[in-house]
């Protein structure tokens, strides 16, 4: 059985960890991280040489988490800098030519560079995870269940990646589309309990179909070893208050789901996802409960004028893609 952690931290307490890309400071393309910046806990390693992930502590809320994150996108600046690197976020690096990034020379990476193939070759993208800590196993699965029909709202409010390649792409979220080609993406399965959860995990490890139990990239998932539930369906927002406010609107939707609720429709949830990435804030989402077409609005708290994808695109089409990448740079550290 695995190691489980649920119940240990203070309920519902957050950790957040924020994907980046690493690049040339004076091209601003992509660029391998310099020996002796990352620790393996704080700054992470990320299946590309060119990204780089932030990992803040067990906080007791939110605002304890953007202030950690605060400090660490900083801090990487620092870092960084010092090698003639830069630090920048968003969903896709708009130039960044995908399957042709350095993959990480760390052996479980390469190992899933190898297996994937190109689906996992084109994962240059960059998202946000937000941990949150819940009572016990069955607390997470109902949880997770209650959560999972409103994770394509969060997405069309969180889409901050039209770009690749140097090209449009026609859609909001590109990283929605390229995360949904790795073997286990979108809607995790509707398991009947915590002990079928970890069944499947452990026999895909045991088939040799995973290396390891947390080899899942669904759009929401249990972490058992650091007994959270884990939202990972936002885009990497470029401004460090709409990561706050991405990271509010999770951290809501788990402390008020319902631990008791059935499994979701995982029909609804494709449709109003693939809308979600194809046309960010003005998708039409089918509403959870009454069924109704409704826009992604319904859940802003606090994100109603956030418009990222579209941003980036007017700045692309009216001044250019060397100028979008500088204003994303510049964005970065917007307020810190």
């Amino acid at each position: 059985m695995v190691a489980q952690r649920f119940g240990e931290s203070s309920p519902f307490s957050v950790g957040v960890e924020e994907e980046l890309f690493v690049l040339d400071a004076e091209t601003l393309e992509p660029a391998s991280v310099p020996d002796g910046v990352l620790d393996g806990k704080r700054f992470k390693a990320e299946l590309f040489t060119t990204m780089l992930e932030l990992t803040t502590g067990i906080c007791a809320g939110v605002e304890q988490a953007v202030e950690e994150l605060a400090e660490l996108r900083l801090e990487a600046r620092g870092r960084l800098r010092a090698h003639g690197r830069e630090l920048a976020a968003a969903g896709t690096w708009p130039t960044a030519v995908l399957g042709e990034q350095p993959v990480t020379p760390l052996e479980p990476l390469q190992r899933f560079a190898e297996y994937a193939g190109p689906s996992a070759l084109r994962q240059h993208c960059a998202g946000l995870h937000v941990h949150v800590g819940v009572a016990s196993p069955a607390d997470c699965m109902g949880r997770l269940e209650a959560v999972l029909p409103w994770l394509p709202f969060l997405l069309a409010l969180s889409a901050n990646s039209p770009y690749a390649g140097g090209a449009e792409t026609g859609l909001a979220s590109t990283r929605a589309e390229l995360l949904a080609l790795l073997p286990r993406a979108g809607a995790p399965p509707a398991f009947r309990d915590y002990e079928g959860f970890v069944s499947f995990a452990e026999l895909l490890v045991e088939l040799g179909l995973a290396d390891d139990l947390m080899r899942l990239w669904w759009d929401v998932r249990p972490h058992p070893r650091l007994g959270t539930l884990e939202i990972r369906a936002p885009d990497q927002p470029t401004r460090l208050a709409a990561t706050a406010a991405l990271a509010r609107a999770c951290h809501a939707l788990v402390a008020e789901a319902d631990p008791g609720a059935k499994p979701a429709d995982r029909g609804l949830y494709a449709q109003n996802r693939w809308a979600a990435a194809r046309f960010g804030r003005e998708a039409g989402l089918v509403h959870p409960e009454t069924l109704r077409l409704v826009g992604p609005g319904e859940l802003a708290r606090g994100l109603d004028g956030l418009d990222q994808a579209g941003e980036q695109v007017e700045v692309g089409r009216r001044d250019g893609l060397r100028a979008l990448r500088e204003r994303l740079v510049a964005l970065t550290y917007d307020g810190l």
